[in-house]
């Protein structure tokens, strides 16, 4: 008997796409808004002036929901996903590199957002603009070798030892409870600003209804990034 696998969705930034039995689209399409907000930050900081509060202020806010986003995508990996693909025989090499390496990238999430609410609060000079431009590049570098990781051996892991109904599951139990209710709205939003319309059809979501208010929250979404991050027209 032939099994069909889905066809992975392939994004800008994408390391990888390991062909099973999972639809990974949802991994995917967050892992996509992680790489471009990071691409942005890094972009925008050298660019800001320092004595710019009100530009400085935005960005901390849109930072904190980039961290806030990125801490309920990890936190629902390491305690859902990691714990089940080891007790389903998973390498346990991979699943504490990829565990490990989420513990690394909270410092530097923490650096970002310091040196964001130091300019803020008119605190800063041009040397803190420097060194948070520095700490964004290696935020955003960090986090891309993660992504990269985990696109590749950690997804590589789930398709050879996970079914659909337990990646299912993981939606249902843990990844989704990792948002606040009145988080999941804004979460649809900016994952849907983050990639093309052809893709949206593919979200994983209750009711068909819900992809054209995702869309409308996406354009939404995308017209606030563009005045903070200076892309406005």
């Amino acid at each position: 008997m032939t099994t069909t696998h889905p066809v992975q969705i392939r994004l800008e930034g994408q390391a990888a796409a390991p062909d099973g039995p999972i639809d990974l689209v949802g991994m995917f399409v967050m892992h996509r808004g992680f790489r471009r907000d990071l691409e942005a930050f890094a972009a925008v900081v050298p660019a800001v002036p320092v004595a710019d509060r009100a530009r400085w202020r935005r960005l901390s806010r849109r930072f904190a929901r980039f961290a806030r986003y990125l801490h309920a995508h990890h936190s629902g990996e390491d305690a859902g996903l990691w714990p089940l693909l080891a007790e389903r025989g998973a390498d346990p090499a991979v699943l504490d590199a990829l565990e490990a390496e989420h513990a690394g990238i909270d410092p530097a999430l923490a650096a970002v957002a310091a040196g964001l609410r130091e300019l803020a609060a008119g605190r800063g000079d041009a040397a803190t603009r420097a060194e948070l431009a520095a700490q964004a590049v290696a935020l955003r570098d960090g986090l891309a070798a993660h992504l990269a990781h985990e696109e590749s051996d950690g997804m590589e892991q789930v398709q050879r030892h996970l079914t659909p109904e337990d990646w299912e599951r993981l939606e249902r139990e843990v990844f989704s409870k990792e948002y606040r209710p009145h988080e999941m709205l804004g979460a649809l939003g900016w994952t849907v600003s983050a990639i093309p319309d052809d893709v949206v059809g593919r979200l994983p979501v209750p009711h068909p209804a819900m992809l054209a208010v995702a869309r409308f929250l996406g354009r939404r979404a995308a017209r606030a990034d563009a005045r903070a991050f200076g892309t406005a027209r």
